[in-house]
């Protein structure tokens, strides 16, 4: 009895990276990069890639200069770390000057630079400026102290933060610091690094205040936590 005839093989299934390959590798190559940015998956990334491919091409030179400049520019404030821009020629001669190397916000004469609020990350400072009620100056830590991720208090721009409270030439335009407002975010590293920072400030007899915490304005007492509602209760204020 002859051999059955074999039937033919099935269909593959092109895997998404197989059907990648169609693209031409510099598309494949920028929907590769995209997909590394946080929250951005491959369909998004792909959507993206062919956002840019239909989009004028002075549109997406734009965005090209854009990512360029901030990499090349964009550098931390010599006093406060903040972001900050470079001069606009990268190969200029800085201009030695008492507001070179500073942010815009440490370089501006009509803020209260005795008082200085402690943030962990710039983006944190940013919040805090759209609220437009602060007029003093900021220190940014670059992060928080976390035993367990690593992170203690030399990581940080704490031993900066001590030098301009006790070289007021170090601050803008030498001022003296009289007051250090703790603005952390409110979770266990946060509450950490603000008993560090009080106790390394206060022993120099320096003012040290944090941001108020309880209600927001608009919510419910029956929705609020339990750490929400003493927190209210232990800042309470006349009326």
């Amino acid at each position: 009895m002859p051999d059955p005839v074999p039937s033919p093989p099935a269909p593959r299934t092109p895997s998404a990276k197989s059907s990648g390959a169609a693209y031409p590798e510099s598309v494949t190559r920028l929907i590769d990069e995209l997909a590394k940015l946080p929250g951005i998956g491959r369909r998004s990334a792909e959507r993206l890639a062919f956002y840019i491919l239909k989009a004028p091409r002075d549109e997406a030179m734009l965005l090209a200069r854009a990512v360029s400049d901030v990499k090349q520019r964009v550098r931390h404030c010599r006093v406060c770390y903040n972001l900050a821009d470079a001069p606009t020629s990268p190969t200029a001669t800085p201009v030695a000057t008492p507001e070179a190397g500073l942010c815009s916000i440490c370089a501006d004469e009509r803020r209260d630079r005795s008082q200085v609020m402690v943030v962990e990350q710039p983006k944190d400072l940013i919040s805090l400026e759209q609220a437009g009620v602060y007029r003093g100056v900021y220190h940014v830590l670059m992060g928080r102290i976390a035993p367990l991720e690593g992170v203690r208090p030399g990581d940080l721009t704490i031993n900066d933060l001590l030098h301009r409270v006790e070289n007021p030439a170090s601050n803008p335009g030498g001022a003296p610091i009289r007051e250090i407002i703790l603005a952390l975010n409110p979770s266990l590293e946060g509450d950490g690094t603000g008993l560090y920072l009080h106790d390394a400030l206060a022993a120099k007899g320096l003012k040290v205040t944090r941001l108020a915490r309880g209600l927001p304005t608009g919510s419910q007492l029956e929705f609020a936590s339990k750490a929400v509602l003493a927190d209210a209760i232990q800042e309470r204020r006349e009326m």
